[in-house]
């Protein structure tokens, strides 16, 4: 028996339990969140006597006499102090961190008023975030040691909610103080658990499944075999060739297969209940490279083969003529490997079944994509499953395939109960698709100037056990692996390669992140033989306006590539560590895709209602809509509601991805919003204007990636950007220089929040981020994966550019999600080239600071 305090109220219990599932599940105190379950990640961090703590790892039974403290127990003026700063210092993306990054704030603050950058770093050492690079969280720390210190009264947000404002987040409140309500914050009265038995071996044949002595067990409700899928058995994003559940006699692709679905009334008896479901296999040997997998007579793992996908893109003469009379030529063979998103909420989907009609409460990057793939697997109409997004705490691209969702839907359609689906972060590590493992040749030719004449090609990507998005990345890779530079001739071929490896899928830069790596690095050296400087060979062969890009496209006059370097060129020349590296990324799916934004401005209450189903995964999408509604209509802020997606009430706006949100739902909310505005200068007032709807809609029709056109319209626009690495002596990065042309820039702290995580995204993608695979099965957890922690984060700089021109969709904004941390691998291994001579090849860099070699005994 252990009595204690928990925000100032008296707690006697016996639980057994940890604190984080103590306070959740008994308590209902939801903003200590569950990030990891040990005691990595800090998203659980409590006060325990006034000394930051985890949640997850604290026995309840060891906490007697003790007083724990969540945000929830804060005094008034503690909760509005902190919601004010990191509201004004755009510390808040998708927020699942936030309150325990609130937690660690306090416990440095309540002892120290006047703290320096280091010890705020140092205080929040334990607390990872993988949105905003922490620059804006230690300012928001530094903010409100002010207001404490000095006692301040905190001002009201008065922001008019116009476009190139620096406007409050909108979810920002709810998220700082965890009131804001994630997937697996739901508690709905009757919930059961289900979770999957998930394949002992990467590829095996399922001899057989005995599932008798689950169903015995006291607690279980049901047990799920693929015989039990009421209709398909297959399912994908795009290709649908990943099993729900894997059937008897089958053979599995990957550890992460479901073989059978648990469903029990406690979710402490989920391992046991699972435990006791006995599974047959004849294991086989695995194949575990594309190399493998292409090998004459290897095994074939899908019934088209294990190619997924090939793609070639051509431009010029043939480039081997060309390369025969450039002065140099550089060739070289990059390695890129499997990287895991870890975003900071682990996949969680609830369910209810309403007499057959299914609703669920999801976190992920398409509701409709979810209606969509369920539905087919049910044998269901779509209109039977209503999909409401809670918020969602990142994803990356990582959450735009099926993980819970579809296991959620089928445990509750069968069973009739309302079911929760939460994956452990460890299984979340195994189960879900990584950023792709890729090995590209990149040959590159310039003349005596440095003039590029040609660059050939040759991607190959291991996208794992299913499609995925591979088909997609593959295609990114190639119709980007030649940089935002001009040629005479291009030839790019690239193939996505099936094995038994986790699935590779989305992942923030989408295959441009790999290509960049090789094209960037094989510039360093080819400047060197032309005998000029790496800013030199990149601005003489930049692209600009009118300028033919490598895939054909004549670029819009958008472009401000140069003025992006030139904006780097005093910093990069002023160290004698500096790397440079630059990046182009499409806005928009592009190539023959369908891609359309749509929103449903309504009016309700005397208030405009934006309403559309772009998933906001912590981008700030309803920001964005916010403000384009206010500029359009003229209108504050108080007059807006932003809805979350939900299928019943918002328009489908297609998946958040391919940085296409704020250029295609942007412009689809101001055009609806254009409709009232017309009603409003007409003289009606907005009460007028009650129960009615208006329709706001944005398509943008592409050219396929195989058209036969010269000169094809691939993409929407494009993004462009650059950056400088500086290192000290030692290889440690002191510095990194961003500059970006996202057109319009809509809200600046929003956008430099968005360019200071992918920084650090792209900084542990060159040095310390890896995914360790032995034979297809994952070693990784979440602790070893090499996430960057704010002691770690240089300084950053970043800033904005762009031409006089504008486009002519959503105020001329581009986007600016993927094409953040494409650029940082390559400047990196720039920065070492400079510093010891060494050109690497392959990532994580190896030999540096960062990842010393490993000596081995003779």
């Amino acid at each position: 028996m252990a009595s204690f305090r928990v925000n100032g109220n008296l707690i006697t219990t016996d639980s057994e339990k940890n604190l984080l599932a103590f306070l959740r599940d008994d308590l209902k105190i939801k903003s200590a969140k569950d990030g990891c379950s040990e005691g990595a990640c800090g998203t659980c961090s409590v006060l325990v006597d006034g000394v930051s703590r985890r949640a997850c790892t604290l026995p309840v039974r060891k906490l007697d006499g003790k007083d724990v403290l969540t945000v929830e127990g804060f005094s008034a003026y503690e909760k509005e102090v902190y919601a004010y700063c990191f509201s004004m210092a755009g510390a808040v993306q998708c927020g699942f961190c936030i309150p325990g990054m609130v937690v660690s704030a306090k416990a440095l603050l309540d002892r120290n008023r006047e703290p320096d950058p280091y010890e705020i770093r140092k205080a929040i050492a334990g607390n990872i975030c993988r949105c905003t690079g922490y620059k804006k969280i230690i300012q928001a720390i530094g903010l409100a040691a002010m207001f404490f210190r000095e006692n301040l009264p905190v001002p009201a947000d008065l922001t008019e909610g116009r476009i190139a404002r620096d406007v409050f987040r909108i979810d920002a409140v709810s998220k700082i103080l965890g009131t804001g309500e994630y997937t697996d914050d739901i508690d709905i009265e009757g919930m059961v658990y289900a979770s999957a038995v998930r394949s002992r071996y990467p590829r095996a044949v399922v001899e057989d499944i005995d599932i008798s002595n689950a169903k015995r067990h006291p607690d279980v409700i049901a047990v799920i075999t693929a015989k039990d899928v009421p209709g398909s058995n297959k399912s994908g994003h795009i290709v649908r060739d990943w099993d729900t559940l894997i059937a008897k006699g089958d053979t599995t692709r990957y550890v992460g297969d479901s073989i059978a679905l648990v469903v029990s009334r406690r979710k402490e008896t989920l391992e046991e209940i699972k435990g006791l479901v006995e599974v047959k296999y004849t294991p086989l040997a695995p194949l575990t490279s594309p190399a493998m997998s292409l090998a004459p007579g290897a095994p074939r793992l899908h019934e088209g083969g294990n190619v997924l996908r090939e793609d070639r893109v051509r431009r010029g003469e043939d480039v081997k003529k060309v390369f025969a009379r450039s002065k140099h030529v550089v060739r070289h063979v990059y390695r890129t490997p499997f990287t895991e998103h870890a975003f900071m909420e682990p996949e969680c989907a609830v369910c209810k079944n309403d007499g057959g009609e299914l609703t669920l409460y999801t976190a992920s990057q398409s509701i409709f994509d979810e209606q969509r793939e369920i539905s087919h697997i049910l044998g269901l109409p779509r209109e039977k499953i209503h999909v409401i997004s809670k918020l969602v705490g990142g994803g990356f691209g990582g959450k735009e395939d099926m993980s819970v969702q579809h296991h959620a839907a089928l445990a509750s359609y069968l069973t009739g109960r309302t079911v929760k689906v939460k994956l452990s972060r460890q299984e979340s590590i195994n189960v879900h698709p990584k950023r792709h493992a890729m090995e590209i040749e990149m040959t590159t030719a310039c003349d005596e100037e440095g003039r590029l004449t040609a660059m050939r090609a040759r991607i190959t990507s291991d996208t794992g056990a299913y499609a995925s998005l591979g088909g997609p990345v593959i295609q990114r890779a190639c119709t980007h692996a030649a940089g935002p530079y001009k040629y005479d001739s291009i030839d790019i071929q690239g193939r996505a390669v099936y094995t038994n490896n986790p699935p590779g899928g989305a992942f923030r830069g989408f295959g441009v992140t790999q290509s960049c790596f090789a094209i960037e690095c094989n510039l360093n050296e080819l400047a060197k033989r032309a005998g000029i400087s790496p800013f030199e060979i990149r601005y003489k062969n930049a692209v600009d306006p009118g300028s033919v890009l490598p895939g054909g496209q004549v670029a819009d006059q958008a472009v401000a590539y140069k003025e992006c370097l030139l904006a780097l060129k005093d910093v990069y020349d002023s160290g004698p560590f500096t790397g440079i590296a630059g990046a182009l990324k499409n806005t928009g799916l592009g190539v023959g895709v369908p891609d359309v934004g749509r929103c449903i401005a309504s009016v309700e209450g005397g208030k405009a209602h934006i309403r559309t189903g772009a998933a906001r995964i912590g981008q700030g999408l309803d920001t964005v809509a916010l403000q384009i509604a206010c500029e359009t209509l003229s209108l504050s802020p108080d007059w807006i509601v932003v809805e979350a997606p939900d299928t019943l009430r918002t328009p489908d706006s297609g998946t958040t991805t391919a940085s296409r949100q704020t250029l295609f739902t942007g412009e689809a909310v101001r055009r609806a919003c254009l409709q009232i505005r017309e009603k409003l200068d007409a003289g009606e007032a907005l009460s007028g204007l009650e129960g009615k709807e208006f329709y706001g809609e944005y398509a943008c029709v592409t050219d396929p990636i195989d058209t036969d056109k010269e000169h094809p319209f691939s993409h929407a626009t494009y993004t462009y950007g650059a950056q400088v690495v500086v290192l000290d002596e030692k290889g440690f990065v002191k510095e990194v220089f961003a500059v970006y042309d996202v057109g319009q820039v809509i809200n600046k702290k929003s956008t430099e929040g968005q360019v200071e995580g992918g920084i650090v995204m792209g900084l542990g993608y060159a040095l310390t981020e890896n995914y360790p695979l032995e034979g297809g099965v994952p070693k990784a957890r979440y602790a070893t994966l090499g996430l960057w922690r704010a002691p770690d984060v240089p300084e950053m700089d970043v800033r904005f550019v762009c031409t006089d021109y504008k486009l002519d969709t959503a105020y001329g904004a581009k986007g600016i999600g993927e094409i953040a941390s494409i650029p940082t691998a390559p400047a990196v291994a720039g920065a070492y080239y400079k510093l010891d001579g060494i050109f690497r090849t392959e990532l994580p860099l190896k030999d540096t600071a960062y990842r010393k070699k490993v000596q081995t005994a003779d």
